[in-house]
């Protein structure tokens, strides 16, 4: 599993496309922002995924319905591979406006 962190997203954009040279697929992509509105539209413009259901299963994802955004971030982070700790840095990147991209095979 990789991870970056990144300013935006055209920075985003051409570390896909490195990932997707390097035998990735866009199913592999997770990409993360604090904004829920921003990751949709990053996330719809790169062809990237998001972590949904099939992810974290049925009874986390309505938990996260009534948590606040940085409790469901981790808990995405984590529905993927990441570690406490990893998933942790990755809200507080986040929190700094920050994009996470994870390429998971």
């Amino acid at each position: 599993m990789n991870k970056f962190f990144l300013e935006n997203a055209v920075q985003a954009k051409k570390k896909i496309e490195e990932l997707v040279a390097q035998g990735y697929s866009h199913d592999e992509i997770f990409i993360f922002a604090h904004s829920e509105e921003r990751e949709d539209k990053i996330s719809d413009a790169l062809d990237s995924e998001q972590v949904g259901m099939a992810e974290m299963g049925f009874l986390n994802a309505m938990k996260n319905m009534f948590t606040s955004r940085g409790d469901t971030l981790r808990a995405q982070m984590q529905a993927i591979g990441l570690s406490e700790a990893e998933a942790e840095e990755g809200e507080s990147e986040l929190d700094k406006g920050r994009l996470l991209l994870v390429a998971k095979k």
